[in-house]
């Protein structure tokens, strides 16, 4: 449990550090994907350590949270990496990266939200 929510505190602080660069990046003329990039990866990085705490907390059980874990930063490279990739270097991660991304992060969103039922202080 204490490996998970480790992963989802440094998870949490990577996408905020890209997020801010990502932003100072878009203010100098890196374009609306760009801004759009660093907007979810700023979004997420709170969630994920959020996610941290709650695993920390108990109230998402290690096997719920990994997978919670998994799906954000998986749908977060594939969608802010691709409209990353298409603002600096003028081509996608690859076909369908940003809708593929897009999908995981909201069934990452389902999962948090299923996860409510895994942890050992679900009820009381």
């Amino acid at each position: 449990m204490e490996v998970i929510a480790r992963l989802a505190m440094v998870a949490g602080a990577v996408a905020g550090a890209l997020g801010v660069a990502a932003s100072a990046r878009a203010s100098h003329g890196g374009g609306e994907n760009l801004t759009i990039a660093a907007q979810f990866l700023l979004f997420h990085a709170p969630v994920l350590l959020a996610l941290a705490a709650l695993i920390r907390a108990s109230l998402v059980g290690p096997r719920a949270g990994a997978l919670v874990l998994v799906l954000f930063a998986l749908g977060l490279a594939l969608f802010s990496g691709d409209l990353a990739m298409r603002a600096l270097a003028g081509q996608p991660l690859f076909r369908m990266a940003a809708p593929l991304g897009g999908s995981t992060l909201i069934l990452a969103w389902l999962a948090l939200a299923a996860s409510a039922f895994t942890g050992e202080n679900r009820f009381g």
